[in-house]
């Protein structure tokens, strides 16, 4: 019988194992892929076997689930109740997160190669992302609604655009900092983007690219 004594070490020796497994699946998913990305590869890693890496995980897939919950713990493990905030300070948090995300190569590569392979209908992680696009755009949504309210302005119905936009915007800089980061700031380019968009929200104007509804749709080339 395994004494009470021994209990609580052998759980935390297990919770260090299990993260090292997963900082080893976000190394070898984010440089190849989750389907070339081998299970042998990640074991060798962290000197264990396939097989003992599926006693932790239970399959693959299941472990692919968990890298990217551990990512997005990450992402919010100094904030209060590890939530992402309300208002404002969603907005100073998705910066703040631009900027963090510019030191750490290797979870933003991750990230964006395992939600671009997500778009196809069998990918195990594509549920996951759709979850966590409509979470994040409901969470922006609100922040927008609470920010209107504080600075008496109203909410404005292209609100779930902005939402969208912003997302879009964060994740696209994330790509084209990942290909040339020599050549794009990805916190600098992201807080310029936020900042637009917030503040179209709260103080929209006339475009001066017009109405795109009244803009010629270019017919295909001969």
């Amino acid at each position: 019988m395994v004494s009470a004594r021994r209990q609580p070490r052998m759980r935390q020796e297990t919770l260090r194992r299990r993260e090292d497994i997963l900082k080893a699946a976000l190394t070898t998913f984010g440089s190849k892929g989750y389907n070339n990305g081998p299970l042998t590869e990640i074991a060798e890693q962290v000197d264990m076997t396939h097989a003992g890496v599926l006693h932790h995980f239970g399959s693959k897939d299941q472990l692919l689930l968990e890298v990217l919950r551990y990512r997005d713990e990450n992402d919010v493990a100094e904030l209060a109740d590890r939530h992402i905030p309300d208002g404002i300070d969603l907005f100073r948090h998705l910066v703040r997160t631009a900027f963090l995300n510019a030191r750490r190569a290797g979870i933003v590569q991750a990230y964006a190669v395992l939600s671009a392979e997500s778009v196809t209908d069998d990918h195990p992680a594509r549920a996951f992302f759709e979850n966590r696009y409509t979470t994040l755009r409901a969470e922006v949504v609100q922040a927008f609604t609470t920010l209107c309210a504080e600075n008496d302005a109203p909410l404005p119905d292209t609100v779930h655009h902005a939402s969208a936009a912003i997302l879009a915007i964060m994740d696209g800089l994330q790509v084209q900092w990942l290909l040339d980061p020599t050549d794009v700031s990805l916190g600098d380019a992201s807080a310029f983007a936020i900042d637009a968009i917030v503040t179209a929200v709260l103080d929209p104007r006339p475009s001066p690219l017009g109405d795109p509804s009244t803009w010629p749709v270019p017919g295909p080339r001969p």
